[in-house]
């Protein structure tokens, strides 16, 4: 091919290559960015998925040929980070043993199911997907975001060396305590616990020796557990009760674990040890009686009591447990509680971020992050508060303004599928 016909064809592909949107400005809002003061009135310029410029209406540039759109009125926030969420129908573990370190909820998530659009219409735009908590370890969790995706491969996030970011879901408690293979009381749960990890360590002990006959052959639970106890692999530990708590405190120490703390119903009575131990919480905040005997004394006051005694804190949904399109009422109700409403706030944005390793990415609302953000309609923390619009690396996947979008956000008929048949009197439409 001649220099002169690579040129003309060089030209065609680039011609015919669809072109990048321009930037957007978003202009007027008030801004709580979590990297600074808030913003009385600010600019958040977007630019080919992350945040390119953010700050004060008076001095912050706009690029010449950005696309600029007046939000004056409303409140612009950091995308919701729900580290705990069952949406897409997600399945763990089966009744074969209490542990299952191999198992993986990527293989089991349906992307396409509604709960998807109602995380979105309630302002969640990263979410740690994890299985139930009836095993003492239920299997990997992912680390999802809620973008348009038709696969779980085109949402999940990935890690530097590109394989897909999850954790570990483990529990205690009386979730999984009931007939053998499982265990029926506290100590033997620890103590089936303490087998597998010790089991994980001479594994990997021995995966290193030298002469390749006697290394074990591959083993995907004990390389899973190796994950935890290397600290590649967060463990994320449903508990409620303070003595259970205090086992979970007990277990990190033993192995050396990164651990999240999960629900922790009785924080409040702990919470000195907890933040001595330097283990961040994922609280629950449910606002009715009920559920299990041992979240009996579940407070409000667990996520202030955390953050006097110096602990790290966020909120989850838990959901179904708490419904996704709720998730700013957790925090309001720990505000109720004395919980500072920065600090409240930071509990659904930076704080849950970085419990799971993501704090350099989402979080807060600074250049070069990507570009997840919620247009509220007014005071975070107010019950006439409404998210009106959901953006994720710059894209927008939820707005109020839209009738299919605002019925996954009110519900009605047709908010449980994304599809009515015919016989339904539906016209394959999304509902």
């Amino acid at each position: 091919m001649s220099l002169a016909l690579a040129a003309l064809v060089s030209a065609a592909l680039q011609e015919s290559a669809p072109a990048s949107p321009p930037p957007l400005a978003l202009v007027g809002a008030r801004l709580h960015t979590l990297a600074g003061p808030e913003i009385a009135s600010g600019i958040l310029v977007v630019d080919g998925g992350v945040i390119a410029h953010v700050g004060p209406l008076d001095s912050t540039p706009i690029p010449a040929g950005a696309v600029i759109r007046d939000v004056s009125g409303m409140v612009l926030v950091p995308g919701f980070v729900d580290t705990h969420s069952h949406i897409g129908e997600v399945e763990g573990g089966d009744g074969s043993s209490p542990i299952q370190p191999a198992v993986r909820v990527l293989d089991s998530i349906d992307v396409r199911d509604p709960s998807f659009q109602r995380a979105q219409a309630g302002g969640i735009t990263t979410v740690n997907i994890m299985p139930g908590s009836g095993h003492l370890l239920s299997g990997q969790t992912i680390y999802v975001k809620l973008r348009e995706g038709r696969t779980i491969e085109e949402c999940a996030i990935r890690t530097k060396d590109g394989a897909i970011a999850g954790g570990m879901k483990m529990a205690n408690g009386t979730n999984s305590r009931r007939d053998p293979p499982f265990p029926g009381t506290r100590a033997k749960s620890a103590a089936l616990v303490r087998e597998r990890f010790i089991a994980a360590q001479e594994y990997a002990r021995k995966r290193q020796d030298p002469d390749p006959e006697k290394r074990p052959a591959r083993d995907l639970a004990l390389e899973a557990l190796g994950e935890c106890l290397s600290g590649a692999r967060i463990v994320h530990h449903h508990t409620h009760r303070h003595d259970d708590i205090l086992t979970v405190l007990r277990l990190r120490e033993e192995f050396d674990l990164r651990v999240v703390l999960h629900h922790v119903s009785d924080a409040w009575k702990v919470a000195d040890e907890i933040a001595r131990a330097g283990v961040p919480s994922s609280l629950i905040m449910i606002d009715s009686p009920g559920g299990k005997l041992e979240a009996l004394d579940l407070s409000f006051d667990s996520a202030r009591a955390l953050h006097e005694a110096g602990g790290k804190l966020c909120f989850h949904t838990d959901d179904g447990i708490t419904d996704s399109r709720l998730f700013l009422r957790s925090a309001a109700l720990a505000v109720r509680a004395g919980l500072p409403r920065d600090v409240a706030l930071a509990a659904l944005t930076l704080e849950p971020a970085r419990m799971l390793d993501l704090g350099e990415r989402v979080g807060s609302l600074e250049v070069g992050k990507d570009a997840d953000f919620v247009l509220l309609s007014g005071d975070p923390f107010s019950v006439y508060t409404e998210v009106r619009e959901t953006w994720v690396e710059g894209r927008k996947v939820f707005d109020r303004a839209s009738p299919a979008d605002r019925l996954m956000a009110v519900g009605g008929p047709g908010a449980g599928s994304r599809f009515l048949s015919d016989c339904c009197g539906g016209d394959g439409e999304v509902q």
